[in-house]
């Protein structure tokens, strides 16, 4: 396996065949609009992304029963969320780079970036309707609208003196961990979980979300866009800052392996439990 696809996603050593499945998903998706003038667009959007969030989608579905077709649209649904929202946070970042690759408002523009993300939540818009269940349908409105809030929320609070634990808690809720929550939901969902079973891995996904942006703030803390890095430099001690980061870090992850505690034992699961270490322990 290419060591350099390896260092970009992780993920690849382990789950290769969960995420091979999930690309071809994506790209049958996308050739439905083959004479749109966004697939090709699209396509570039979507090259070298992790596919954590359909991965978990789909461990979820098959912790509690059987991965079908409508698992894997469910996934494209969820990662085509999160391609919009890496779209316009690029932009609203300045990011000069992603996934070692231009962003895609350098590539494209500001205006195709923009008019690409009405077209992604059309795109979703269209599988919901596909999927014909209205929890689905609201767990998926439910999860854009909170990712923009925190994007709001973030930019406020880049120019607040008074910037709190608490505030940066809440914007990596909205932001990142309420897409791995109803990931993780709408997997049990079309998995025909129980109600006990949706909530256990709901509360997964948004844990382990949690657990995982930490992580990754604490990996690129030095990064001058990241609310993290503000803590750090309002500090009085910025080792104290370190500290907490790291026990919300750890306490997320316990919470998230507490959270499979009532799925049966069986190979889905214990895929959650390893996605669990890899994703957030490993700093």
């Amino acid at each position: 396996m290419d060591r350099k696809n390896l260092k970009i996603n992780p993920l690849l050593e382990t789950y290769k065949e969960y995420i091979s499945k999930i690309d071809i998903a994506l790209e049958e998706e996308l050739t439905l609009y083959s004479k749109s003038e966004f697939m090709q667009p699209l396509m570039y959007a979507i090259e070298g992304g992790k596919r954590i969030r359909p991965l978990i989608l789909l461990l979820a579905a098959e912790c509690v029963g059987k991965v079908d077709e409508r698992a894997f649209v469910a996934g494209c649904a969820v990662e085509f969320l999160h391609t919009e929202s890496v779209i316009h946070d690029d932009i609203i970042d300045n990011e000069t780079s992603r996934r070692h690759k231009d962003p895609f408002h350098i590539k494209y523009g500001y205006n195709t970036s923009i008019l690409t993300g009405d077209f992604v939540l059309g795109l979703i818009l269209n599988i919901s309707s596909r999927l014909n269940n209205p929890r689905i349908t609201r767990d998926l409105a439910n999860t854009a609208m909170l990712m923009s809030e925190g994007e709001v929320i973030e930019t406020r609070l880049e120019t607040s003196q008074d910037l709190t634990f608490d505030d940066y808690l809440k914007v990596i809720e909205y932001k990142t961990a309420t897409a791995f929550e109803t990931a993780a939901r709408l997997g049990a969902i079309i998995g025909g979980g129980n109600e006990d079973q949706i909530i256990s891995l709901s509360e997964y996904g948004r844990n382990i979300g949690i657990a995982y942006q930490i992580r990754d703030d604490l990996i690129d803390w030095k990064n001058e866009d990241k609310l993290f890095n503000l803590l750090v430099k309002r500090s009085l001690d910025p080792r104290d800052v370190f500290n907490h980061m790291e026990k919300m870090l750890k306490d997320y992850a316990n919470k998230a392996a507490s959270s499979l505690r009532i799925i049966p034992d069986n190979d889905a699961k214990s895929h959650l439990e390893y996605l669990l270490k890899l994703t957030t322990l490993k700093l």
